[in-house]
């Protein structure tokens, strides 16, 4: 079940009333050829970001909303990028609509890209877990279906290893009243969402479902990890 409206942003009503007309017409025709080929037409940021570097590392996090998720990890210091995506699933190039009917297999996800020399693999697990709920299968509070599942791709056996260990930890002495559902498994072709989820948060903090769920989860982050966040988001 989808929880919250994903319409592009309207246009502004002081343009004149023939750019209004010529840019609908273009939006109409061009939003099936955008919404197959999304893979080519996220932010230059999304396609900047795939390569790994020496001085970036990759994380691929699922938990829940991935509004929720990159919101937290934009906010994280030693974070240098995050793109929202899907992965784990069955078809190529999924879309958002094919991914929320629940029948591709895909996860909502988040591609985080991160400086090793300023914080690790294990602190952003740390964060992760502590920023959404792994005990719940395939849900995080409204957001219901397998597409909001928790879980892990690792990128290699040290991510593995570090993973496993650190849930095997959280069981034993995290605090959580059910076991922890969170699954873990190698990363597959991650695919980044289309242009207007990426940034959703920053772009759109007043957004109903940002008020009302989104917020909620940076304010978290904000309590718990204060010597984490970036030093020019402190206030």
């Amino acid at each position: 079940m989808s929880r919250r409206s994903r319409s592009p942003k309207m246009i502004s009503p002081a343009r004149p009333l023939m750019t209004k007309l010529v840019v609908l017409l273009v939006t109409v025709f061009a939003w099936p050829l955008a919404t197959r080929v999304h893979g080519e037409e996220t932010t230059a940021k999304s396609a900047a970001a795939t390569t790994e570097t020496p001085q970036q590392a990759v994380a691929i996090l699922a938990g829940g909303c991935f509004w929720c998720t990159e919101a937290v990890f934009e906010r994280m210091d030693g974070v240098t990028d995050v793109v929202s995506g899907y992965i784990g699933g069955k078809i190529p190039n999924p879309t958002y609509q094919q991914v929320c009917t629940g029948m591709t297999g895909h996860a909502e996800a988040s591609q985080i890209f991160y400086d090793p020399s300023k914080t690790s693999y294990q602190e952003l697990l740390k964060v992760f877990f502590k920023t959404h709920d792994p005990t719940t299968l395939n849900r995080q509070g409204v957001d219901t279906g397998t597409q909001y599942r928790s879980a892990i791709f690792y990128e290699d056996e040290e991510q593995k290893k570090i993973a496993v260990d650190y849930i095997k930890e959280l069981d034993k002495h995290g605090g959580f009243r059910n076991p922890i559902v969170t699954t873990v498994g190698p990363a597959t072709t991650f695919y980044p969402a289309e242009e207007y989820h990426q940034d959703y948060f920053r772009r759109n903090p007043y957004a109903a479902y940002c008020q009302r769920v989104v917020v909620e989860k940076v304010r978290k982050f904000n309590y718990n990890f204060r010597d984490k966040i970036k030093p020019e988001l402190k206030k």
